[in-house]
């Protein structure tokens, strides 16, 4: 009647969602309204803020779900090494024909 396939639904009721796919779900969705709120902050502070509204969840897992999703921090670290363009070649005189 709709002509929706069988399959994938016979596939999800084989392996529906589990307890850890639902609980990683509401980490993200407390991380996401942590970073919302505050966007210039990093993982940490929304690890703590996301504590606060009920979901307790270690830093490090705080970061794997910020890193999949691409939540950084408004403030960057600066960038090691020579942030300058490189100059003209040491021995450019040498090169020449």
């Amino acid at each position: 009647m709709l002509k929706i396939a069988r399959q994938p639904h016979y596939r999800w009721l084989a392996n529906p969602v589990t307890d850890s796919d639902l609980e990683r779900a509401y980490r993200a969705g407390a991380l996401f309204d942590a970073h919302r709120d505050d966007p210039e902050f990093g993982y940490r502070f929304l690890v703590d803020e996301a504590r606060e509204a009920g979901e307790p969840m270690a830093e490090r897992a705080a970061w794997r779900i910020c890193s999949q999703q691409g939540w950084w921090s408004m403030f960057g670290k600066p960038r090691r090494g020579k942030a300058t363009k490189p100059g003209p070649l040491v021995h450019d005189d040498l090169c020449a024909p």
